[in-house]
């Protein structure tokens, strides 16, 4: 598998994110700079990381959004290249367009810090092949800005698509529908809030997130 992560002013998860992606696959992924007009040839997938890009300033990912590589990032997904964003990942993709809605600032208006209870909503995509539909996982939350919003008729639309990915199993930030991660129309672009990387590893008191990032590299060797 080869992959590679975007690193801006202000990510500090991009190191995690690397070290999931080379422990399932093994295979350490380049690292991107914001500047960057172009990608690396072959990309199977493309991480956007956690962090305060730009310290979220304006709003949280819009001007990341508008960094020279995301315009290949978006390229690169319209290819098919798989694509994940994780907490302010989350917040570029939708500032980008590559996934509907946007993340506001949490109800309560609290920074959330803690392991939360999500509900596998969708286990068919190649993100979530490893979960069982309906099963309750633990993924640990970190943002301020995680309150996912979109119109009614988009959000009937994610659900009769199918591209509710994840839920809170509970209200964690005020989340329409208690939304936690949605897929493209494609399939192959996934924005989340809650951090599958931080629980790859035993010694990080669990491995749930560890199954999304071998599902994933079990679809990539299968088309390949």
């Amino acid at each position: 598998m080869k992959s590679a992560v975007i690193v801006f002013p202000g990510s500090n998860c991009d190191r995690d994110l690397a070290v999931a992606f080379e422990a399932v696959s093994g295979s350490r992924p380049a690292m991107v700079w914001h500047r960057e007009t172009e990608l690396p040839d072959g990309l199977d997938l493309i991480g956007v990381p956690g962090g305060f890009s730009y310290g979220d300033y304006l709003r949280s990912g819009a001007m990341a959004a508008r960094s020279p590589v995301m315009q290949a990032v978006a390229q690169a997904a319209a290819r098919g290249t798989f694509v994940l964003g994780i907490c302010n990942g989350f917040q570029v993709l939708t500032e980008t367009g590559l996934l509907p809605g946007a993340l506001m600032r949490n109800a309560g208006t609290h920074f959330v810090c803690r392991d939360v209870a999500l509900t596998v909503d969708n286990s068919q995509s190649a993100f979530t092949s490893r979960y069982g539909a309906g099963e309750q996982i633990s993924f640990p939350v970190a943002h301020h800005d995680g309150n996912y919003f979109a119109d009614v008729q988009t959000l009937d639309r994610l659900e009769q698509e199918g591209r509710v990915a994840f839920r809170y199993a509970e209200s964690v930030n005020g989340s329409a529908r208690n939304i936690a991660g949605i897929l493209n129309d494609a399939g192959n672009v996934l924005g989340m809030m809650p951090h599958p990387e931080r629980v790859i590893e035993k010694a990080h008191g669990g491995t749930d997130g560890r199954r999304l990032f071998e599902g994933l590299v079990e679809s990539l060797m299968a088309k390949a």
